[in-house]
C-alpha cells in the first residue's frame, strides 16, 4: 500500500525533529539509520524513501536547526530589536539550555561533526550562519561585534556543559552574560 503524499511529508518532518533531538543529545554520526527510524516508529528500512543517504538528513537537519534558530534569535532592527536580542542571549546562555541540549542550538551540540562534514552540510550551514550574524549586526549596528557576540554565545554555551558542577556552569554563563550586557549597552 502506497502512502499519499501528506503522510510521506509529515513523515518526513517528525524525522527530522526526532532525529534532530537525539542528534544533539548523542551525536550524529555515532546515531544509526535504525535507531533514527525507531524514534518515529519505523524501521531503517523506509529511511531511504525519504532521503538519499545519511548525509542528506544530517544537511537538512542542520538547514533546519538553524533556521529555527534565526526565527527565534533574530528580531527586527532599532530598540525592541536590541530588547527582544538581549532576552533572547540570556535565554540562549541559561542552565536550562545547557542541561537541555536536545532542545537547544544544534551549533554548540553537534559544531565539530559540521566541521567535519562534507562542503555541501558546511555550505549550508554557512549560509544560515551569515543570516543569523547579518541579522544581529543590523539589529545592533555592527558587523564585527555581531560575529563577537555569535563567537561568546556559542563558546559559553560549550564551555559551561563542559563543567561538572551547576556552581562552574553558572560561573560561566553569568560571566558571558555580564560581559554581553555590558557590551550591548546603548551608547549615551
Amino acid at each position: 500500500m502506497r502512502y499519499c503524499a501528506e503522510h510521506k511529508t509529515e513523515t518526513r518532518e517528525r524525522l527530522l525533529a526526532s532525529s534532530g533531538a537525539l542528534a544533539k543529545q548523542q551525536g550524529f554520526a555515532v546515531t544509526g539509520v535504525d535507531a533514527l527510524m525507531k524514534t518515529i516508529g519505523l524501521t531503517g528500512a523506509a529511511f531511504y524513501s525519504h532521503f538519499p543517504s545519511k548525509n542528506d538528513l544530517f544537511a537538512e537537519l542542520i538547514e533546519r536547526e538553524l533556521r529555527n534558530s534565526l526565527s527565534r534569535l533574530g528580531g527586527e532592527a532599532g530598540g525592541a530589536g536590541r530588547d527582544k536580542l538581549k532576552r533572547c542571549l540570556a535565554a540562549y546562555l541559561s542552565l536550562a539550555h545547557v542541561e537541555q541540549p536536545d532542545k537547544g542550538c544544534v551549533l554548540p551540540a553537534l559544531g565539530a561533526e559540521i566541521a567535519r562534514a562534507d562542503e555541501g552540510v558546511r555550505l549550508r550551514t554557512e549560509q544560515q550562519i551569515l543570516r543569523l550574524q547579518s541579522t544581529w549586526a543590523e539589529i545592533i549596528g555592527d558587523p564585527q561585534l555581531a560575529w563577537t557576540i555569535l563567537a561568546q554565545c556559542l563558546g559559553s554555551l560549550l564551555l559551561a556543559r563542559m563543567m561538572a558542577s551547576e556552581e562552574s556552569r553558572q560561573q560561566v554563563l553569568g560571566a558571558s552574560l555580564d560581559m554581553l550586557e555590558n557590551t550591548l549597552k546603548p551608547v549615551s
